[in-house]
């Protein structure tokens, strides 16, 4: 498990300066200037003051003039110019009459003598799109999930059940319309059908607002200001509160690698590269077409881990998934020879993004015990998980991108063709411990021509419903964490687009319903079993029992943890049923027969073992125990030994 020291940062003593003008206090400035101010959101952009007015805050170090604009004074900038404050790069202007819900952009001269217009940075609330202007706001939610923040600062997700169901908001579920589902409306369906399906986490694509819908929120332009397509900030604390009030915690995708290139956002916004990397070797994302954050600036990093900061405090947030961590630590990332420059060491590290997410993590996790940060990083990278203190990036969780890839590559093949293909579904144990991984099915893996998951299946659609149970089932029975994208529980049949809603209708023809029905008692089974999850990052929680198997294409390991009792899984990916399979089990006795993807109430072909084994003493598979089974066609059965 990944430790997490703290770094030297510091947090607010004095919100603003004696007297009436509602400026930054000292302490604020020198912590924003030293690049330390973990709660920059209660400092910079738009503070309502409580007496019918608000303080304008925007750090724009190299701009020659600011002017708060806003609809209260028909836009006029020159109404309300701003005053620099000695040495922070803080420009700040008090406008009475400015309320929560007025409209407003700073008017900057930059320092090329250009002005522009520039939504706020740390604006909390945006305009819907097209539009661009940020909005005052001041929340007024009340939160009710006392109870699960407090049992959540005791726990430590690395060692308790954790499957997540990904959702892209704005394609899950839409109006007959095609118009969006509000943030209440997305609750009142949404939090139901998660409980039900028994999934303990929901991840949700980018929330941050973003100008353009198809870019499913990789390309943001407010960090701090959720999606205004969806209603007004409060109501995403709602529907987070109202999916801790029914036990499901709550992971938000983030995208702190590059940014929206929109003029009126980040972009030069002081007329120079002020987020962005001036160095074009590594401020330009030329494969996402996007600017990448300068994280050699104490100032930007910064900005950067207190927006962690924000939605994890503010938004009551169990965790972040970082995308594209990948493309951060690598400087030759998407780049040809030529293209990148060695670091001072002469390597193709980026030592600044190194650091920028050791002090990420260090300090999210030394500020809200509990929560849980996931990487996406699709290399070799050591110790992505491991410990800042010993040089590790501090993650909690890293995607296991090889499992993915090497697994679904095998379920693509014709039963016929697996034997050949048996090391794909087993080469994952000779690393599955070296991090602490999250297995993801995930949006990625859904679009660009690539298929649902049900289609990449071979075979008739019989064949195909089965073989996607009988891969869940030994996803959710391998070690580590699971993710599935939304749709995947349907057995959705067209490939995922973020123009339309998911194919419910589905849910009408049984061997669908029944690959939902199946989802959901698999997940029941896993909370209830926790062998299953209770040492993920262990190696002493999993044995192979036969690991060599491949003439009848036919996976069996044991999982194990202390104080549980132990779960057998049995995978066969044939097409063909085997009789009178003989099992090594760790111990004699019953074994109930606790999941069994062919069963006839998920449309299977209801071969199975009548609910339990009976294992008797006798050396197999190098185990003390075996049984007799019969192993259903392309189906996974779990086992679990009854006390």
């Amino acid at each position: 498990m990944a430790v997490h020291p703290p770094v030297r940062t510091g947090r607010v003593l004095m919100s603003t300066q004696p007297g009436t003008d509602h400026a930054p206090g000292e302490l604020d400035l020198h912590l924003i200037g030293e690049g330390r101010h973990e709660e920059l959101w209660t400092v910079l952009g738009a503070q309502v003051t409580g007496d019918g007015g608000t303080s304008f805050r925007v750090w724009a170090p190299n701009a020659m003039e600011v002017q708060v604009a806003g609809e209260w004074a028909g836009w006029d900038g020159a109404a309300h110019p701003m005053t620099r404050l000695d040495g922070s790069g803080v420009w700040h202007a008090y406008v009475e009459g400015a309320d929560v819900g007025a409209q407003y952009k700073y008017r900057i001269r930059g320092a090329d003598g250009q002005w522009a217009d520039r939504a706020d940075p740390l604006a909390q609330y945006a305009e819907k799109p097209p539009s661009s202007a940020s909005v005052v706001w001041k929340s007024e939610h009340e939160w009710g999930d006392d109870a699960w923040i407090e049992a959540r600062r005791t726990r430590q997700p690395v060692d308790e059940a954790m499957s997540t169901y990904e959702v892209h908001l704005a394609s899950w579920r839409k109006h007959y319309s095609g118009e969006l589902y509000s943030w209440d409306e997305i609750a009142d369906a949404l939090v139901p059908y998660v409980a039900d399906l028994g999934f303990t986490h929901v991840e949700f694509m980018p929330v941050m607002q973003h100008p353009f819908g198809g870019s499913w929120g990789y390309h943001v332009t407010s960090y701090f200001a959720p999606d205004s397509r969806f209603g007004d900030p409060d109501g995403l604390k709602r529907l987070i509160d109202r999916l801790h009030q029914a036990g499901v915690g709550v992971i938000l995708d983030w995208v702190p690698g590059h940014f929206a290139t929109d003029e009126w956002a980040l972009a030069r916004f002081d007329g120079t590269p002020l987020y962005e990397d001036p160095n074009p070797q590594r401020g330009w994302h030329k494969e996402w077409g996007s600017h990448i954050f300068n994280f050699g600036r104490h100032e930007v990093r910064n900005f950067l881990y207190a927006n962690a900061v924000f939605w994890l405090e503010e938004y009551h947030a169990d965790g972040l998934r970082v995308d594209g961590v990948a493309s951060m630590i690598y400087l030759d990332y998407a780049r040809e020879q030529g293209e990148w420059s060695p670091n001072k060491h002469g390597g193709r590290e980026n030592l600044e993004a190194v650091q920028f997410l050791q002090e990420m993590n260090a300090t999210v996790y030394k500020r809200v015990p509990g929560i849980v940060t996931i990487a996406e990083e699709s290399t070799a990278w050591p110790g992505v998980t491991g410990p800042t203190s010993d040089g590790g990036l501090g993650f909690g969780f890293k995607w296991n991108m090889g499992w993915m890839h090497d697994t679904l590559d095998y379920v693509a093949k014709d039963p016929l063709y697996r034997s050949h293909h048996h090391g794909e579904m087993t080469f994952s144990l000779v690393y599955a411990f070296a991090e602490n991984y999250v297995l993801p099915i995930s949006h990625d893996e859904v679009v660009h021509g690539k298929g649902s998951l049900l289609r990449k299946m071979p075979g008739d659609r019989w064949q195909q419903l089965a073989n996607l149970r009988a891969y869940l089932a030994y996803m959710w029975a391998h070690p580590g964490k699971q993710l599935l994208f939304m749709g995947c529980e349907l057995g959705q049949e067209s490939e995922w687009a973020e123009s339309r809603e998911l194919d419910w209708w589905l849910l009408e023809h049984p061997e669908h319903a029944g690959v939902h029905a199946m989802v959901r008692d698999m997940n029941a089974a896993y909370t209830d079993t926790g062998a299953l999850w209770g040492r993920d990052n262990d190696p002493a929680g999993f044995a192979w029992i036969d690991a060599n198997d491949a003439g009848r294409n036919t996976f069996s390991f044991v999982r194990k943890a202390p104080g549980h009792p132990d779960l057998v899984c049995v995978a066969n990916f044939a097409g063909t049923p085997h009789e009178g399979y003989r099992l090594g089990l760790p111990s004699a006795g019953t074994w109930s027969e606790v999941l069994n993807t062919d069963a006839g109430t998920y449309s299977g072909s209801g071969v199975g073992n009548l609910g339990s084994i009976t294992a008797t003493a006798g050396d197999h598979h190098e185990q003390p125990a075996h049984a007799d089974i019969v192993v259903p066609p392309l189906a996974t059965v779990w086992f679990r030994k009854d006390a």
